[in-house]
This record gives C-alpha cells, sequence and structure tokens, in this order.
C-alpha cells in the first residue's frame, strides 16, 4: 500500500495480518491511533518526555505481543490498557531512582502571574493538580471524567474490575476538590 493512502482494513484485520507476516499492517494500525495513544501516554504520565518514553515501549511490546491478542476486546482497548501500563511502569521506575534537583535559576514560571487569561490559569492548576494524584487514580479519573468513558468502559481499558475504577474515581475526585478548593472562590 503507498505510503499516506488510509488501510480500508479492520483494526483487527490489521493485527491479524501483522501477526501473519504483513510488515506494513502494524505501522497501519499505529499510524491510525497514534494520536488517541499519545493523548492517553500525556494525561497518564508525569511529562512529556516520559510519555514519549512510555508510548515507545508500549508500541514496542503490542508490537511483540500481538499474537497474544484475543479477540474479546477491541483492539484500541487492547493497546490503550498497554499505553497506560507502560506509563506506570515508567512512574514507578522514576520514583526508585535518585534524582538530583535542579536550580531554579533563570527558570521561567509555568504560568505568568499577570496574564489575565482565567482558563490558562485553570487549566494549569488542573494540570497540576491530576499530575499530583497517584497514578492509578489519575488513570481512572482520566478515563472517566476526561476522557468521558463509562466506568464498565474504564474497567475494560485498565484491566481493573468496576469497582475498582469507582472507588479510584472517588478517591482521585477528593483529592481534586481539596487541591482546587481554591477556585470555588474565583
Amino acid at each position: 500500500m503507498p505510503r499516506g493512502s488510509i488501510d480500508a482494513r479492520s483494526d483487527e484485520d490489521l493485527l491479524l495480518a501483522h501477526v501473519r507476516g504483513d510488515p506494513g499492517a502494524f505501522s497501519a494500525l499505529v499510524e491510525r491511533h497514534h494520536a488517541y495513544l499519545w493523548s492517553v501516554a500525556c494525561r497518564t504520565s508525569d511529562n512529556p518526555d516520559d510519555a514519549a518514553d512510555a508510548l515507545q515501549d508500549a508500541l514496542m511490546n503490542a508490537h511483540r505481543m500481538a499474537e497474544q491478542f484475543r479477540s474479546d476486546a477491541k483492539v484500541t482497548s487492547w493497546l490503550h490498557r498497554i499505553v497506560v501500563n507502560a506509563c506506570l511502569d515508567r512512574i514507578r521506575r522514576n520514583r526508585v531512582r535518585l534524582t538530583v534537583p535542579i536550580p531554579e535559576f533563570d527558570v521561567a514560571p509555568l504560568a505568568d502571574d499577570r496574564d489575565q487569561m482565567a482558563a490558562v490559569d485553570l487549566s494549569v492548576s488542573i494540570g497540576r493538580a491530576l499530575d499530583a494524584l497517584p497514578p492509578d487514580q489519575r488513570a481512572a479519573v482520566v478515563a472517566v471524567d476526561v476522557e468521558g468513558l463509562s466506568v464498565k468502559e474504564a474497567a475494560e481499558r485498565l484491566g481493573v474490575p468496576i469497582g475498582t475504577v469507582k472507588s479510584r474515581c472517588a478517591r482521585g475526585r477528593l483529592r481534586l476538590a481539596q487541591s482546587l478548593g481554591h477556585l470555588r472562590d474565583s
């Protein structure tokens, strides 16, 4: 198939073709869903660099584990779960490593105090509050409240029971309410 053309095969057909040795099938699948998978990685990770590394790890894992795909789920759900797991693995690895803080000289602040755009300030505040959540709570809150998935869909994508998603969302929302309580007065 020429580069740039759209492959009309279903996700399942592309994954099966990849397993059977089609050299372009996995690339077509990744091109189709890259923007979505990148957004999942960014929302689940602590920073864009970790998101990029985790997404690369996830795609390599998906490439290698393609023949283990069970058709009882959608390919996008399977890929979503691999990306989230890769992000959570990277977050755990980063916590184990010792870090040395970089001195804060000549570093521009994330948001300008003089900026009158309330939407920018709100976005930064919410982003920071989400970043402060434990990874499992962040993944559940992002899946349900940001991506708009049902609790059942989020449970399938995250590979956990429905009750676990509900409790992680509840705990995460409580933490967010506490972190963002100052915005109620605004």
